[in-house]
């Protein structure tokens, strides 16, 4: 399409101007004209006529791998030679010389830690994937922080649990976690948290093994690996009424009481088709979509040119990912 597209505009606008504006490089367009002959490669390109000769490149080897420069980088060795009055090269030069005998690399042993698998979770309703984590809220003075925890459902992005508590501990979060189960009454397939040390303490996996949960942590400093609960703080955080500080904590718990009950049942969401998260989690959303398109039939009826085609409600998704895998290996 690219080279259809060129072929129309290059006698318009001229080559040059043709390959800036279609994001085409002049080099291939010459290229693709000098093709080379059937079953031939291309010649290699010619060195150019200033380059050094092998012998001089062995001499700035044999320079760098002298006892005195040994254990000195190229630019101590360009440096040093410059003020003794020697040039032999440029520092790249020194660099290109040594890339080519595999020599570039670090001298300290750097240590080697293994890829971190990348957590792949798909809830297909409500209840299957659980996602938290704890903020910082600000106190009334410099210094003073409340630590705020919130886990969310991902499918239906229902805020499930919530706490404001003094500090960030294990035993905080383990009773955070069985409060949530207990009131939703049910225990999902698996939660879903970064790696700070109320997410990967002792206490949590053992609440999460002897429930038969799963766990599933974010790898090390990858924020959209626990997407949902990131987006869930910045909605809270760019609330209007988010205050900067919080006189107490317990303003800050009155703050977030009221906050969490407008999020769950009043916040229309765009990632669940514009629903609210309670309705999603308890399942009154296709009932709300009749109506929804009930008003919007009206008013294709009464101004059908108003619209380029019959207005529809939006849907929600049927799956809700944490780091959906690429489409020739989806899995049901």
């Amino acid at each position: 399409m690219t080279e259809e597209a060129f072929v129309e505009l290059a006698p318009v606008t001229g080559i040059q101007q043709a390959c800036r504006l279609l994001g085409k490089p002049r080099s291939s367009h010459y290229r693709r004209l000098r093709p080379a002959p059937a079953g031939q490669a291309r010649p290699p390109r010619p060195a150019p006529p200033n380059a050094l000769s092998r012998a001089e490149r062995d001499q700035v080897a044999a320079v760098l791998h002298s006892e005195r420069f040994a254990d000195k980088s190229p630019a101590q060795v360009w440096a040093t030679l410059l003020d003794e009055g020697v040039y032999l090269c440029s520092e790249s030069t020194m660099y290109r010389i040594l890339r080519e005998r595999g020599e570039v690399r670090q001298r300290r042993r750097q240590a080697q830690h293994p890829p971190r698998v990348r957590p792949e979770l798909v809830a297909h309703g409500p209840n299957e994937i659980w996602s938290w984590d704890i903020t910082k809220l600000h106190g009334p003075h410099r210094g003073v922080y409340y630590d705020l925890y919130v886990m969310i459902d991902i499918y239906s992005r229902y805020v499930v649990g919530w706490q404001v508590a003094a500090r960030e501990s294990g035993e905080l979060a383990e009773e955070f976690i069985a409060e949530a189960i207990a009131r939703i009454g049910v225990a999902p397939r698996a939660v879903h948290a970064d790696r700070g040390t109320a997410m990967t303490s002792k206490p949590v996996a053992a609440l999460l093994a002897d429930l038969n949960i799963d766990r599933s942590h974010s790898r090390p400093k990858v924020s959209n690996d626990n997407p949902f609960s990131e987006a869930q703080f910045k909605t809270l955080k760019h609330c209007p009424a988010f205050p900067g500080r919080f006189g107490s904590i317990a303003d800050a718990r009155a703050f977030c009481a009221e906050f969490f009950t407008y999020y769950n049942h009043d916040h229309r969401h765009r990632g669940i088709g514009l629903h609210t998260p309670a309705s999603v989690h308890f399942g009154t959303v296709e009932k709300i979509r009749e109506e929804r398109a009930k008003v919007l039939d009206a008013a294709y009826a009464a101004n059908p040119d108003r619209f380029r085609s019959r207005p529809t409600p939006p849907t929600i998704p049927g799956a809700a990912w944490i780091n959906e895998p690429p489409a020739t290996t989806q899995i049901s």
